[in-house]
């Protein structure tokens, strides 16, 4: 691998791929090592004060200017160590940090809202049988305030929870659902009415779980013939308990087909194609989704882009594919949570995706300088330069970067109730 090289300023060109040796806060760009694409960068390279800087011959499309000035002797290989005068660059850079900390302080809300949420959730599940009117209210007024907060917004922005928000319980897995569920509804538009009627089936999907033995449901092994059998009856008993809780049809057709497949696999019933309700086939699709990544031998994991990538790939089939399609466009080809790799090797983690926007999302960037609670988010809206060009699995990733991207296990998503009308990519 060919080294790099220092030129000086006069040498700079566009196409060239530089690296800059100074702390972050010290220049304004979102990466310390880049390709220069445009006449404005090389100005506030050259304003920042330096006599010399790298470039990596290998990742350039060009070689260097030809040095105007005479001099004869050799650049020194060490950089210069010259504090630089960074003023005529300050500005720039402080509204980069002013950005990411607002985007920080809309995460820590979010984080709050989702364990609250959570929280809710987890009495609604508990106290399904001691106080079935009372916990249905509940969850119907839980359901309407997430529809109102998300059909409030103009633009909505999926986070992936990544702060140290609670445990990793089941319950989860049906505001995973719901979450993911709404997100499709908004995305084609369903009136509010039916909205409320998908969301509430979506919370309740796996109630008949409770008929099921935890022994079962938290099996790590493959399932024997008769476990999977018992199993599979959960959406029998969740039918059976909807109606005692007065549920509506509509919310019942949920409960019951939420496994049926597009192509007549699923179950109980192997229904098939349009025979399966619309509202039933959005969540079949954000609960195969999350089981995908969340299963309960965590081993056995997807990453959301693995997930994604498998349902459309290998069991795109099973699925309603006009509505897969809304799915997959809503999340992006990198959904939240992805571990991705930018052009210039930076490693990161995708946190946000805007559904109008999803090609543009929020990631947070491994710096090994920088403290985890104060690292660097690039908003690739903002930074035209920045280009993710693959997703990583999480077994490639040195275990000191994952644990700084990823500190949970679990993929949990929530989005910003608290923003209305200003909701922005970040």
């Amino acid at each position: 691998m060919q080294d790099n090289f220092n030129i000086t300023m006069d040498q700079l060109r566009i196409g060239l791929y530089i690296h800059l040796d100074l702390k972050w806060f010290e220049h304004p760009f979102s990466f310390s090592h880049f390709k220069i694409k445009n006449e404005a960068q090389i100005k506030t390279i050259r304003d920042l004060g330096l006599k010399v800087i790298r470039y990596d011959p290998a990742l350039s499309d060009f070689d260097p200017l030809p040095q105007k000035t005479q001099q004869t002797e050799h650049i020194q290989q060490t950089q210069d160590k010259a504090k630089p005068d960074i003023s005529p660059v300050s500005a720039a850079k402080l509204a980069l940090v002013e950005r990411i900390q607002q985007q920080r302080e809309a995460t820590a809300r979010i984080e709050n809202a989702f364990v609250n949420t959570a929280k809710t959730i987890h009495g609604i599940e508990k106290n399904l049988f001691t106080m079935p009117a009372e916990t249905v209210r509940i969850a119907t007024q839980l359901v309407d305030q997430i529809i109102d907060s998300l059909l409030s917004v103009p633009e909505l922005a999926i986070h992936v929870m990544i702060g140290k928000a609670g445990a990793e319980e089941m319950y989860y897995h049906s505001l995973n659902v719901t979450m993911l569920s709404l997100m499709m509804a908004r995305d084609i538009e369903l009136p509010q009415e039916v909205v409320s009627t998908l969301g509430l089936g979506a919370l309740f999907h796996d109630i008949g779980h409770k008929e099921i033995p935890s022994k079962i449901l938290l099996k790590k092994e493959p399932l024997s013939q008769a476990e999977r059998h018992l199993f599979e009856m959960h959406c029998q008993y969740g039918e059976g308990i909807g109606q005692r809780l007065g549920l509506t049809p509509a919310v019942l057709a949920i409960i019951r087909e939420h496994h049926e497949l597009f192509d007549g696999t699923g179950y109980p019933s192997k229904l098939k194609g349009e025979a399966i309700g619309l509202l039933s086939r959005i969540v079949v699709i954000a609960n195969h989704y999350d089981e995908l990544c969340n299963p309960v031998n965590i081993n056995d994991a997807l990453t959301p882009h693995e997930a994604l990538s498998t349902m459309f790939a290998k069991l795109r089939n099973k699925f309603d594919q006009k509505l897969l399609q809304v799915f997959i466009r809503c999340l992006g080809v990198y959904p939240p949570g992805t571990i991705v790799q930018f052009s210039n090797g930076v490693i990161g983690m995708v946190v946000t995706v805007n559904t109008a926007k999803p090609m543009k999302p929020l990631v947070l960037v491994y710096d090994a300088d920088i403290p985890r609670d104060e690292a660097i988010l690039v908003d690739m809206e903002c930074e035209a330069d920045a280009n993710i060009a693959k997703a990583i699995r999480p077994a490639q990733v040195p275990r000191e970067i994952y644990n700084y991207l990823s500190p949970r296990k679990r993929v949990n998503y929530y989005f910003d109730p608290n923003n209305p009308g200003q909701e922005q990519s970040a």
